[in-house]
């Protein structure tokens, strides 16, 4: 909050106020704010929400994942009806008896993430590899988009 200077009025806005508490209620309980978007993008909570990265290239739409400490068979991929989703679950370690946990900072539990593709995805050219917590989903272009996309000079007539 900045100072505010004699004479100056500041307007209140009571969803910003709204917004600030929910959010630090998110952070004291551990949960991650509902990422939205356009179409068919996830609005709902999860227990932890991985962190992504969404690129194009000439031939194919990359979703990268990042999924520490989960297990490949812990995570699942589908795309349907052009929505890419990633779900799983960080299991947490089971308390052994002896042990104490002095500090537990991370998020364990259920994720899921959900991404709108473009019109020119190929549902039927999809492929997902896991390597070091990074998930990377690759979801080929259509051979038609890509010769629509492809540049050309038009000639000029008289």
């Amino acid at each position: 909050m900045g100072l505010i200077k004699r004479g100056e009025m500041k307007t209140w806005d009571p969803f910003r106020e709204l917004e600030d508490m929910s959010s630090r209620l998110n952070r004291l309980f551990g949960f991650s704010p509902a990422r939205t978007g356009n179409g068919g993008e996830s609005f709902a909570m999860s227990e932890w929400t991985p962190t992504c990265d969404v690129s194009e290239t000439e031939n194919e739409y990359v979703v990268k994942a990042e999924l520490p400490g989960v297990d490949k068979k812990d995570a699942h991929v589908t795309l349907e009806q052009g929505v890419l989703t990633i779900r799983g679950e960080r299991k947490q370690e089971k308390e052994e008896k002896g042990k104490k946990f002095h500090r537990v900072e991370c998020s364990y539990g259920s994720f899921m993430r959900s991404f709108a593709m473009p019109e020119d995805a190929d549902e039927n050219k999809i492929e997902a590899r896991y390597k070091d917590g990074v998930l990377e989903v690759h979801v080929a272009k259509s051979e038609a988009a890509k010769k629509k996309s492809a540049a050309r000079e038009i000639q000029i007539k008289a």
